[in-house]
């Protein structure tokens, strides 16, 4: 494969243009038998693009999407992208009311469901009274929509600075926001990196991605446009299966792939995980939230290819700091437990209540500026705000420090946090050091009411199957590990953790139970 001429992309509709023009053969999309080349891409984006000018969807106003992974989803959003439209993704997981919340939110003025979610979807908007178009993907009908417009380039004129993405945050507190991000976030860290190769950033003529993660997220959407960016193969999963992702890698020869570590978890306990060929895998990424060291172990042993952490969140347009493989140390290092270092263009320090930067070592939020960074929140200007400083300077929500070598520790969300008898107690540290414990499947660690401590640190433990869990077991095991103020006081056994559509633990919802009553959440 020639090399990608990234210059000559300043949207995501110049990714298609570019792969269409230099290598219109090459396989862009692969989706359930269903393969798509640049040039069936290129066409397909155009027509989509027109299709949605002539139903009078203007320039810089939305459309949505509720499905799972698809093709066709992605031929939307670089079909909008053409158009001056912005794509909306909604999590196909939430339940009707905050799908509906989203779409009116956006203001979106097409609704595109998947082939699952029609008659939900068309339920919900006849209770609610709403009126917008709604089309069903992978439909005949769609299809005809499509096809009904000629293939030629859109009349619309695009800026590499205008909004292109509107992803909602989880939501874990509050209504979802909607971070929206530019062509220019999406597309500049590529061309950068091209000036600073790393050889885990790289791709090569015979690279294959694996787009599992849900396209409602970024770890989805992004994903998938890395590797449409570089050329590269995307096989689409429709959704997160364990025993699928395992015949991916087998038979699709998969060579990159990125998920969260939840999902890292479930397929490399599958008992097919230890039998397959990961000859042809060549790096697996993951990030969104903490990984236990004994699990980011037991995955090198199997899958036994490089692995690069990723730290960013939608806000960040996603990664804007990595671990490199070669601080990933099967027999542990201290550098396993940070988030890495800055990605070339990319600033991080952290700061106080106050916005004054720390010292290295000190722990504080931490805070970015650089070209990923968001353009705003959607129709929320304090927010925005009180997010991103005049300076360009984005307050994460994360709580961390810096070492002396400028690599960046997470400990954990800011407001996660417990302080238990003056102490700063960071909840996936504990984490950390419970999940080790043989019986332990997952954990999660909140702070409790305590009335000599303020807050006591508690274990929620979900137990690995046919195992006994003893509380007072994994209480003196933690404090083998860590510090004991840290420790867990006491541990709760539940079958499953509460989590969001993206695998993120609800901790507020193992809290609540705790604080009810109580007119603040510290104590």
């Amino acid at each position: 494969m020639a090399k990608v001429n990234f210059e000559r992309m300043h949207t995501l509709g110049d990714i298609v243009r570019v792969h269409a023009d230099e290598r219109p053969q090459a396989i862009a999309f692969e989706f359930e038998g269903r393969s798509t080349t640049f040039a069936q891409l290129n066409a397909h984006t155009n027509q989509i693009a027109n299709a949605l000018l002539a139903a009078g969807v203007r320039q810089g106003q939305r459309i949505a999407y509720v499905g799972k992974n698809s093709d066709q989803y992605f031929e939307l959003l670089l079909g909008a992208a053409k158009a001056g439209i912005v794509m909306v993704p909604v999590g196909w997981r939430l339940a009707p009311p905050e799908i509906a919340y989203i779409v009116e939110n956006a203001e979106a003025q097409i609704l595109f469901v998947g082939p699952e979610f029609v008659d939900l979807v068309k339920v919900h908007a006849a209770t609610l009274g709403d009126t917008r178009p709604v089309i069903a993907t992978e439909t005949p009908a769609f299809e005809a929509w499509r096809d009904a417009q000629p293939a030629s380039e859109p009349a619309a004129t695009v800026k590499s600075s205008d909004v292109t993405i509107q992803l909602y945050t989880s939501g874990t507190t509050g209504k979802p926001k909607g971070a929206m991000l530019t062509h220019d976030n999406l597309l500049t860290g590529r061309k950068i990196s091209m000036a600073n190769p790393m050889p885990w950033n790289d791709w090569g003529p015979d690279d294959i991605s694996l787009v599992a993660m849900p396209v409602a997220h970024i770890g989805g959407t992004g994903w998938g446009l890395v590797g449409l960016v570089n050329g590269a193969k995307g096989i689409v999963a429709r959704e997160f299966d364990p025993l699928k992702v395992l015949d991916y890698i087998e038979h699709d020869k998969v060579s990159k792939m990125f998920m969260v570590p939840a999902a890292l978890q479930i397929v490399v306990r599958q008992p097919r995980a230890r039998e397959i060929d990961y000859s042809r895998m060549k790096y697996i990424l993951y990030g969104a939230s903490p990984i236990p060291l004994d699990l980011l172990r037991e995955c090198m042993e199997v899958f036994g290819c490089g692995f690069c952490q990723q730290y960013g969140m939608t806000e960040t347009t996603g990664t804007i700091v990595y671990l490199p493989p070669e601080d990933h140390d099967p027999a542990g290092n201290q550098r396993m437990r940070a988030a890495g270092l800055p990605l070339p263009g990319v600033e991080i320090k952290v700061v106080d209540a106050d916005g004054n930067e720390l010292p290295r070592g000190e722990v504080g939020e931490v805070a970015t500026r650089s070209y990923a960074n968001m353009a705003g929140y959607w129709k929320l200007d304090e927010a925005t705000r009180a997010t991103v400083a005049e300076d360009g300077w984005l307050r994460t929500g994360d709580a961390g420090y810096m070492d002396a070598d400028g690599y960046l520790f997470i400990q954990d969300r800011v407001k996660d946090m417990i302080i238990s008898g003056g102490e700063n107690v960071y909840p996936a540290e504990v984490e950390s050091a419970v999940y080790g414990h043989p019986a332990v499947a997952e954990v999660a660690v909140i702070g409790v009411p305590d009335e000599k401590w303020g807050e006591a640190v508690k274990a929620v433990v979900v137990a690995r199957p046919g195992m006994t869990i003893d509380p007072e077991d994994i209480i003196a095991f933690a404090r083998s590990r860590i510090a004991s103020f840290k420790a867990p006081k006491s541990v709760d056994i539940i079958a499953a953790l509460p989590r969001n559509a993206s695998g993120k633990i609800l901790r507020r919802e193992l809290r609540e139970p705790y604080w009810a009553g109580k007119t603040r959440r510290v104590n």
